[in-house]
This record gives C-alpha cells, structure tokens and sequence, in this order.
C-alpha cells in the first residue's frame, strides 16, 4: 500500500457545478439522491407514496440529473430519468417545458414545490418535495463544509479525525496513480509534437522542470527552440553548450562588463549564424519572488552541463535499476563563473552552484517517472508503470506549501503520498468540491446515518475502497 491510514482522498465522479439559491443547491440535493439520504416517508405532492428502488446514474451532460432511475410510486413501477431542482420553478426558468430531452423524466425533486410543471410534450410530472425529508443537521454540516465560517484551505482537515481509519486504506495510491495518469497525458502531447522521439521528450521534460513552477514555460520553449541535435554536435564543449543556451535564451542581449559573458555573446554570435538560429525575448524571464539559487541564469548553466555530460540521456535512465542511479545521472553544477554570481556582472558570495539531491528529487519525481509511465502505456510494458510508481514510493515525501497544508499528524512518508496530497488538494479541496469527496460524504454520511429512516436506508458507503490497480 502506498498510502496512511491517516490521509484522505476523492472520488473521481462527474463533478457538478454548485448554484446557490436561498442558500440550498442543486448539488447538495443532488448528493443527497444520489446516496439516498432521505428520512422518512417519500410522497408525492398528490400525497402518493415514493419508493426509490435504484436513484439513477448522475448525469454530468446535458440533460436531466439522474437516468436509468427506478421508482416505486402508489405501487406502480416506474423507469426513466429524474430532474432536480431547488424550486419547482427553475424547470421553467431552465427551459425544460420546450425542450424534448426532458419528456423522459418520470419525477421531479424539489426542495419548494412552488409550482406544478408540465412536460415539452404537455405531460404532468409528479413531483417530490423533500425538504422534510433531509436528515437534521445535513445541510448545515455541508454549509460548514463548502462554506466555512474561517476561511480555510482545506475544510475538513479539523474533523479528519471523524472519519474511519479504514476509509483510507488504498484510497492514497489511486490518488497517486490518478496525478500520474494527468502528468502521462501532458508526455503524450510531447511525443506527438516530436514525432516520437523519446529522447527529444526527454529533454524538453527535464528542462521544464530546471524552470519550476515561475520558468517552466520559458525553458520549455528554450528546450524547443534549441534543437537536441545542434547540441549533440557541441556536447563536448561545455562552454559552447552553455553559450548556446543563454544566447537562445536571449539572456546576452545587451554589453557587460564581465570576461564571462561577453565570451558567450561572442560565441553565441557565431553559434546563431552558423545554425540559423532565433532567440527568444529575454523579458520572459522571470526573478521576482525566486530565491537566488534559482533564478533562470544559473539553471541553464546547469542544464548546459547536464547536457554536456549526458549522451542519450532518456536511454540512461531507462537503463538505471535505483534512485540514487537516476540521482547521479540528473546531479548538475553550474561552471565557475556562477560560484560567485547569480546573475551577469552582479558578484555574490563564493558558493558552489550544485543543484543538489532534493533538486534532483525535483527532476525525477516531475519529468523522469510520468515519462517512463508514459513509456509503459505506450508500449503496454507494464513493469515499466509499476517501477514508476516504486521510485515515487522510494523517493522522500515532497515538502512544499500544498504538503504543508495538511499539518502536521498528516505528513505524507514518501513522494507517492506528497503527490497524491497534491493531487487532492488540486482537484478537489481548491476546487471546494466536498460533496464528490470521500471524506465529505463521510462526515456528511455520519449525520444522514444517525437519523431515523423509515424508507430506502441508505447505503453505508457507495466508494469502494480503491487498491492499486494493474491495468
């Protein structure tokens, strides 16, 4: 297992857009059909009594909210769609009397039963008001949630201690599996923009991530604007490498008063000419708010030399069989004019400008192991998806502000668990998206589960627990 107990995740269902009238919305009374959290006896508003044997598939398209539902009503069975609304008059307001899609529906859930409607083919629907049928205390504890009264990045983390330990049990490593599977999709735009070359992925992938979260963009375009090829031929020549990229980079416009880089203006010059090369605007640079170690200067002397020593650097790693293999292989140094400057013509105190262990964590955590993922799913080599994931397992855990968030009792135990507290916070806790989130349907399950039902009990937990999966 890749994850803690202590560590919760999200489900992946249709996410819904939540629109808030009256303080209700349709999300959460969608939530509350979809788990069948309802109390008590269900009637019609001709006082018809409703039996909801299956509540249909959530609908994230078009169309009404749930289908293939099936209902029990005055005793007679009933298949077809289902629309839920907060007021029975948003079917109006949404257009539903004029449009066909909607002559399927075989009932209509409020919250205010304020109006009858009709069906586009002049039908009427029966309709179901349940806002005497919502457990006690459920709305609120979803108003906590989604709307808490302090302002909180992650709204459950002061009740995760609520939620079963077993709830957490594999759920981490599909949430793993989930951000890789995003990052394999990004390797596979990558590959089609090179024509399959794995080699040419590889370096526009490592060299986007020399950038992090501010340069990314810009050393991605430098990576693609700098033809792997050209720098094969210059390889052995660090300085010649490094000029080349910092002239591409446009960072040698302009005169200095430094041996170095009027020494790399003048080769680059030569380089430019010789290999009809183009620049790009320096000004897409960026150094505010960057600590000094990585600003864009001294990351691409440190991508020169990575490249300078690495021939065939995607078939080394391939061939690397532990972490600290594929350490050493992206272990990089700047050249020596940069062990007392960070910028050109700017002295700073004499330093070493390696890139360092947890830099080249960095690297592969981010560029090396989507790409061999990516590599296992295009080739159907599954060891390859498997030793994806084990160097993530093998790697410390990532510390940065979004592992942080989680405090301390949730501190992920190696990078598979950073990446997935990433993900979730991503996909969901930013995205305030409790109600699709297996803790939130914990927390609010709780409240459902302890009031009295007296029709269709609600099932304890419509998530299975996730183990790893194998393709």
């Amino acid at each position: 297992m890749l994850l803690r107990k202590e560590t919760a995740t999200a489900t992946s269902i249709p996410r819904l857009l939540l629109v808030f009238i009256d303080d209700m919305t349709e999300a959460f009374l969608q939530y509350v059909w979809q788990h069948k959290l309802l109390e008590g006896t269900l009637r019609t508003s001709e006082g018809l009594p409703v039996v909801v044997e299956r509540p249909g598939e959530l609908n994230s398209d078009a169309g009404p909210d749930f289908f293939a539902t099936r209902l029990l009503i005055d005793g007679v069975q009933w298949v077809g769609n289902v629309e839920i609304h907060v007021r029975a008059g948003d079917w109006k307001q949404h257009g539903h009397s004029r449009d066909k899609n909607y002559n399927t529906v075989v009932l209509h859930v409020v919250y205010e039963a304020d109006c009858d409607i009709v069906l586009e083919n002049g039908e009427k629907v029966p309709m179901l008001c349940i806002k005497e049928n919502i457990p006690v205390g459920l709305w609120e504890q979803a108003e906590q949630l989604l709307h808490p009264a302090v302002p909180i990045e992650i709204p459950c983390l002061p009740r995760l201690g609520e939620v079963p330990g077993f709830i957490f049990e594999g759920l981490e490593e599909r949430l793993a599996l989930e951000r890789l599977e995003r990052k394999s999709y990004d390797v596979k735009r990558l590959l089609d923009d090179s024509l399959n070359s794995w080699e040419t992925v590889c370096y526009w992938l490592t060299a986007r991530y020399f950038g992090g979260k501010l340069n990314g963009f810009a050393f991605e375009m430098l990576a693609k604007m700098t033809p792997l090829r050209i720098l094969a031929k210059i390889k052995n020549n660090p300085f010649r490498v490094e000029a080349l990229l910092m002239g591409q980079a446009g960072l040698l416009e302009g005169t200095f008063v430094d041996d170095y880089p009027n020494k790399l203006k003048k080769e680059y010059d030569y380089l430019r000419v010789a290999y009809k090369l183009n620049p790009m605007s320096g000004h897409l640079w960026k150094f505010f708010r960057l600590r000094p170690v990585s600003f864009p200067t001294l990351r691409i002397s440190q991508l020169a030399n990575l490249i300078s020593r690495s021939s065939n650097l995607f078939s080394h790693l391939m061939e690397a069989t532990n972490v600290e293999t594929l350490r050493r292989l992206f272990a990089v140094s700047a050249s020596d004019y940069w062990s007392n400057h960070y910028n050109f013509d700017k002295p700073s105190p004499e330093r070493p400008k390696e890139g360092g262990e947890a830099f080249a964590d960095t690297l592969i955590i981010n560029a090396w192991v989507p790409l061999l993922f990516e590599y296992g799913v295009y080739h159907d080599m599954q060891r390859c998806k498997e030793r994806a994931v084990q160097i993530l397992m093998q790697l410390p855990a990532e510390n940065n502000k979004l592992t942080r968030l989680w405090g301390r009792n949730y501190r992920p135990n190696n990078a598979a668990q950073s990446q997935a507290l990433i993900q979730l916070y991503n996909e969901h806790c930013r995205k305030q998206d409790c109600l699709h989130c297996q803790v939130g349907y914990q927390l609010l399950g709780g409240v459902a589960r302890r009031a009295k039902r007296t029709v269709t009990p609600a099932t304890p937990n419509p998530y299975p627990i996730l183990s790893r999966c194998d393709d």
